[in-house]
């Protein structure tokens, strides 16, 4: 017969198998990672991602000190201002008072962009993360692999290169969705490319408020020109 302790051995290795909860969340906004348990007598959390626990703060100035991973409520954890980089799976470990047996909650944390892009640029795309395995397209009406981890690119538009897939001279044809999966199939990034007309050979790369270099820069020219006028 099963002893105690090997009953709640089995139990916690059945838990710590289960199906990890799935997060959605646009880039620039906050993600949350519910952890659902009882809040009473939490004595430690944990959240630990690729095996290394990432600190997170967890106390009432958390926001204020511009911690990117900190504590909400009982134990809910908040990841700030997502990057593409953040997409993955993450680990809840929380300990109780008197209690040995962790309790867990794993998470796949998958992140939404949309990025529009002028005809014949080059756009640079941060998606070659260290845990994707393969990136798909649907430009052509159906799921086609434009990249694979150990092949590289499928086509000589397209190059790697320091975790980038960069797109050269950007047509009609590669506008649609882009996802980024991981070994095991599941989704990290999905990616939303729209055309919006014809530009220059620049890079298209994203500021950290969404707003688009070259755009931008229009902005800062009309600016200075009214300027011009009022003196």
């Amino acid at each position: 017969m099963f002893s105690k302790h090997h009953l709640l051995l089995l139990c916690f290795i059945n838990y710590s198998g289960a199906t990890p909860r799935s997060v959605t969340e646009k880039r620039g906004r906050d993600a949350t990672l519910p952890c659902e348990f009882k809040a009473r007598d939490i004595s430690d959390l944990f959240l630990s991602r690729f095996s290394k626990n990432l600190l997170v703060c967890q106390n009432e100035d958390c926001k204020s000190k511009n911690d990117r991973v900190f504590k909400i409520g009982s134990c809910d954890v908040i990841i700030n201002d997502l990057r593409l980089r953040d997409a993955g799976k993450y680990i809840l470990r929380l300990h109780y008072t008197n209690d040995q047996r962790p309790r867990i909650r794993e998470y796949q944390l998958h992140i939404k962009d949309e990025i529009s892009v002028n005809t014949g640029e080059e756009l640079k795309l941060d998606l070659l993360l260290i845990n994707a395995d393969k990136v798909e397209t649907n430009s052509s009406g159906e799921w086609t692999e434009v990249w694979t981890r150990g092949h590289g690119v499928s086509s000589d538009r397209l190059t790697d290169s320091d975790g980038n897939l960069t797109i050269n001279a950007f047509t009609s044809t590669d506008t649609g969705t882009y996802r980024v999966l991981d070994s095991e199939g599941q989704i990290l990034i999905t990616l939303t490319l729209t055309e919006t007309g014809t530009g220059s050979m620049m890079t298209a790369e994203r500021t950290t408020n969404g707003t688009e270099p070259h755009t931008a820069m229009v902005w800062i020219l009309i600016g200075l020109s009214v300027l011009a006028l009022l003196r």
